[in-house]
């Protein structure tokens, strides 16, 4: 049988992207995390890792160990949380994974609520890019995820986990003040054509969900500036050299000065055509253990709330 201490080493590296970063998270030496490893690729009598200068990556093998490895060390933090829960002890602790841009618009009240509520339960906030953090869920080192899809970004797998969307979140074009699509009316992606966009690197979502929506639009576009923080791209725009699609929670809390923003028609810019929106999603262990639904509806609060307040201000 494997050991299971060992296993638990893989799936830390594995989280870490590296063997030093998993031992300072373990309080382990480097050595001793590399030597665990090794012993357990001899029990197994295969490559788990591929070393390299930029960290480590996992071999076929090491990712189909890492799967179980995953469900197991999730399956002990239940066993472990019953057993508290079972002899009387309350929740000590809620981890909670976010992306950017929901750490600033849906979190900070959800977090204050649960405080006010549980102020004997220790949060912790970590950032988690999508589509990462499925895993951590799966571990137990996260009780919840926060995490988005783009139009033309799949969902990851979620085996295991359940996952419930919170909010639709719709995609703006966003103007600089003055510009001719700012003006009332709904604009068409294929009239944007010759502007200057601002998005993400290829890869990154909002990209893809442009580059999705010009060829469901049968237009080319010209992205002139790369940045996948809203608040970049939205100084960009206020300064006049570019265009951009942001959604419309971000819009909410933006300065009111120097942009405009209008959904395009049709969604990806013509009838029938399907919106232009991300949809912000919580995942976590299919039984959670008691503050975790609570916290869930503490964030739909949150969202119902942002949605409110985008459809007050923008229709």
């Amino acid at each position: 049988m494997l050991d299971a201490n060992r296993v638990r080493v893989l799936v830390e590296v594995a989280h870490a992207g590296s063997v030093s970063a998993a031992a300072e998270r373990m309080s382990f030496s480097a050595p001793a995390v590399s030597q665990q490893l090794t012993k357990l690729e001899r029990e197994l009598g295969c490559a788990l890792l591929e070393r390299g200068r930029g960290g480590v990556r996992l071999t076929a093998a090491g990712r189909e160990l890492l799967a179980y490895g995953e469900r197991v060390m999730g399956d002990l933090r239940d066993a472990e949380a019953a057993v508290r829960a079972a002899a009387g002890e309350a929740p000590r602790r809620l981890a909670l994974g976010a992306f950017a841009s929901a750490g600033k618009t849906l979190v900070p009240s959800a977090l204050a609520a649960f405080r006010r509520a549980h102020p004997d339960v220790r949060l912790a906030l970590s950032d988690v890019e999508p589509p990462d953090g499925y895993g951590l869920v799966t571990s137990g080192d996260l009780d919840l995820l926060i995490t988005h899809r783009y139009p033309g970004v799949p969902l990851p797998a979620a085996a295991g986990l359940h996952r419930e969307r919170i909010l639709v979140d719709p995609l703006l074009l966003v103007v600089p003040e003055g510009h001719p699509a700012g003006e009332p009316g709904t604009p068409r992606l294929e009239d944007l054509a010759g502007e200057e966009w601002i998005c993400g690197a290829p890869g990154i979502s909002n990209r893809v969900a442009l580059e999705s929506a010009a060829q469901e639009a049968g237009v080319r576009i010209t992205v002139a500036h790369e940045t996948r923080d809203y608040e970049v791209m939205l100084a960009l725009i206020r300064a006049g050299v570019g265009v951009g699609l942001i959604p419309r929670t971000i819009l909410g809390s933006a300065p009111k000065e120097g942009w405009a923003a209008r959904p395009l028609s049709g969604g990806a810019g013509g009838a029938g055509r399907r919106a232009l929106a991300r949809e912000i999603y919580v995942v976590h262990r299919r039984r959670p253990w008691r503050p975790v639904p609570e916290m869930v509806e503490m964030l739909k609060g949150a969202a119902r709330r942002a949605r409110e307040r985008g459809a007050e201000r923008f229709g």
